[in-house]
């Protein structure tokens, strides 16, 4: 049985469509976030990107979103480490950091309900920027945190 491709190639390795089916759509990435300019900690809101479908999870216009939010953050392999930010769960940041995706990451389950189904996603959680108010406000911790569930554990080592 051939391995998936997160466990063969390096982040930099990967195509185009590999490298964006690694986001697991949790959406946590497109939560508005404070930055303490003293210390550089980061705090999570509850407050969502306005392109943000906050029940699918998804962009609403992905391939637009830079124009339309220009702080938008583009992911690319040779940065992941730079995005501190990300939240624990998060697969650029995993595999950057040599770990495995969790079980429930939609490569490894073969679905994408079971980001939701596991709590890891943003739905039924946030407000749009488009009516929060004061981002002060909204600090939250839960998307700085993982889902209790580990890690996928398979290593597949035995595989060829």
């Amino acid at each position: 049985m051939k391995r998936p491709f997160w466990k063969e190639k390096s982040l930099p390795e990967m195509t185009a469509e590999e490298w964006e089916s690694l986001c697991d759509g949790c959406a946590r990435c497109c939560l508005h976030k404070l930055e303490d300019i003293d210390t550089g900690e980061v705090a999570y809101t509850d407050v969502s990107c306005r392109l943000l479908d906050t029940e699918s999870c998804r962009c609403t216009r992905y391939a637009q979103r830079h124009v339309l939010v220009p702080d938008c953050v583009v992911f690319t392999a040779d940065q992941v480490d730079q995005f501190h930010w990300l939240p624990p769960s998060c697969a650029y940041r995993l595999l950057a950091e040599g770990k495995d995706l969790y079980d429930w990451h939609p490569l490894v389950s073969g679905t994408a309900q079971s980001v939701h189904d596991s709590g890891a996603s943003v739905r039924g959680q946030v407000v749009s920027e488009r009516v929060a108010g004061d981002l002060q406000d909204h600090v939250v911790y839960w998307p700085a945190f993982a889902p209790e569930s580990p890690p996928n554990t398979d290593q597949d080592d035995d595989d060829t």
